[in-house]
């Protein structure tokens, strides 16, 4: 298995989980990556950059597949893809979410949407890639129809949004933010499921969940890895490793591993307990 990872500076770095070795660094002078994916189809890693770029990356090595110029206009903050490989849903420091539709000789900008007042932290896309929600550090999370690039609902809370996720079948999302609470929503209609407090100091930065369902993971400020039980939201396992602040969590699609980095640069690999 693979993992990649972007530094606090200008460096794209892959690596092999099982040896915890890098096995390639990508670099960007004088740049910031703010977030990264990989496409579905494995042949591009795609990455936000604060100079309102987006640059994708052949995998195995490093090379320079294209550059979206100009993708938004105060650095690309969030970033995500389609699993047909033919999307990428960007967000950026102004508030906008744009559809950019990919081959592999263009590049071409599908659809604008702005309703955010804030920066965008996390965008997550639907399996049927018809739909994307997306959250923002105004207060709101935004449902968008992927076809018709409209707003299908809205959620507003009093927090900034650091993340969001689809529970599995996609029926609720999962929330958390800088009013350290861990929300359940209903995406037919963004009423709110259940609210949880997910840390007693500090917000939650990262959010994901197992494909199964059943568990999920939170990290944040209070520098702890949480895993959780869906259905009963209660805490099973915790685990202490990181001196900084987490910024995003993974759970691996084989369900082996968790995987957590934190502001401090550190990358720490955990048993999935499960």
């Amino acid at each position: 298995a693979v993992v990649s990872t972007q530094s606090t500076g200008e460096n794209i770095r892959v690596w092999v989980t099982d040896t915890s070795s890098e096995v390639l660094r990508i670099t960007v002078p004088n740049m910031t990556c703010h977030g990264l994916c990989f496409m579905t189809d494995g042949h591009s890693i795609i990455s936000a950059w604060n100079d309102g770029k987006i640059r994708a990356f052949k995998p195995q090595s490093g090379a320079a597949l294209y550059t979206i110029h100009d993708a938004h206009k105060q650095g690309v903050t969030a970033i995500a893809t389609t699993s047909d490989s033919g999307r990428i849903v960007s967000g950026g420091g102004e508030g906008q979410v744009r559809v950019w539709d990919i081959s592999s000789n263009r590049q071409e900008m599908k659809a604008a949407m702005k309703e955010h007042k804030g920066v965008v932290t996390c965008i997550k896309i639907r399996t049927n890639n018809m739909e994307c929600v997306s959250s923002s550090d105004d207060g709101t999370c935004i449902i968008w129809d992927l076809n018709r690039f409209v707003r299908n609902q809205i959620i507003f809370a009093n927090t900034l949004f650091k993340a969001v996720c689809y529970q599995p079948e996609e029926t609720q999302l999962l929330t958390g933010g800088s009013d350290r609470k861990i929300s359940y929503w209903e995406t037919l209609d963004g009423s709110q499921i259940r609210e949880m407090e997910g840390s007693t100091d500090g917000s939650i930065n990262g959010l994901d969940i197992s494909d199964d369902g059943n568990f999920f993971v939170s990290g944040g400020n209070s520098r702890k890895v949480k895993v959780w039980k869906y259905n009963e939201g209660e805490v099973t396992h915790v685990g202490l490793g990181h001196s900084g602040d987490i910024t995003r969590v993974k759970v691996c699609p084989n369900a082996k591993h968790i995987i957590s980095v934190s502001a401090d640069g550190a990358i720490l690999r955990w048993k999935y307990p499960f």
